[in-house]
């Protein structure tokens, strides 16, 4: 596939030898809750945020253009919908989605990412320093080895790469902090039955959103694996946070 830009060598391909492909993990109950949702997965979410998860992936894309990246990998891009936003406001540049769910992945097809690839975020069958971007969007909480995963994003990113993760995060403000497990624990989990006839992934998902660390604490697990600057962007009055962060690495290395 041809690179989008001429400032990004041509010789620096995304796929990795297969000697350097290690063997992904294989979260067998993860996968297997997504496969099952995927049918009703993009509904859901829409309906669950109340349409904001709209306006979360189009800040998301504005802030990837103001990198003017060349190369953007997506991970745990499920049914594609930040790919997707970043393959249209960015016509020119390779967007390459990767996921563990092979539901998923064909959802994402049908719905027309060009780009993807099934594979472990935290083994990604990726050539280093190959990507100007990498993105994940509702994924990193999923993952079991999150310092794994973000060091795994660090190694495919070029020297000056930038990475942004979207997810979930608690509000501040106690009353809105409350008012918000509320919906997560009591009113989510119903809903979600009616919707995918799911109730199990959605209740794991209100406890991986309490247990996933955000605001300042995420900031530090993202330099801690690789990376520097980070700062986080609360959307939404905090339910969810974008954090960007630069690849730590050398021009050299």
């Amino acid at each position: 596939m041809p690179l989008a830009r001429s400032h990004v060598p041509s010789e620096r391909p995304w796929l990795s030898s297969p000697e350097e492909t290690a063997l992904a993990r294989d979260p067998e109950t993860v996968r297997e809750m997504f496969d099952r949702v995927a049918r009703r997965y993009d509904l859901a979410n829409h309906l669950l945020s109340l349409g904001c998860d709209f306006s979360w992936r189009r800040r998301a894309a504005e802030i990837v253009a103001s990198w003017n990246p060349a190369c953007v990998l997506d991970l745990a891009t499920g049914s594609g919908d930040l790919a997707l936003v970043i393959q249209r406001k960015l016509s020119t540049v390779q967007v390459v989605g990767l996921d563990f769910s092979n539901a998923m992945l064909a959802l994402a097809r049908r719905k027309g990412v060009r780009h993807l690839l099934a594979g472990d975020a935290v083994q990604l069958p990726l050539a280093n320093q190959s990507f100007d971007v990498v993105t994940i969007a509702f994924g990193l909480r999923n993952i079991r080895d999150r310092g794994g995963a973000l060091r795994e994003m660090q190694r495919v990113l070029i020297s000056i790469g930038h990475l942004l993760v979207l997810d979930f995060s608690l509000p501040q403000h106690p009353i809105w902090r409350s008012l918000h497990r509320f919906y997560l624990h009591r009113i989510m989990p119903f809903a979600s039955v009616l919707i995918t006839r799911e109730r199990k992934a959605y209740q794991y998902l209100g406890a991986s959103i309490e247990n996933f660390p955000s605001g300042p604490a995420m900031c530090d697990l993202i330099e801690a694996n690789g990376f520097k600057n980070a700062v986080a962007e609360p959307l939404t009055g905090g339910i969810v946070t974008i954090y960007t962060a630069e690849a730590a690495r050398s021009s050299r290395a």
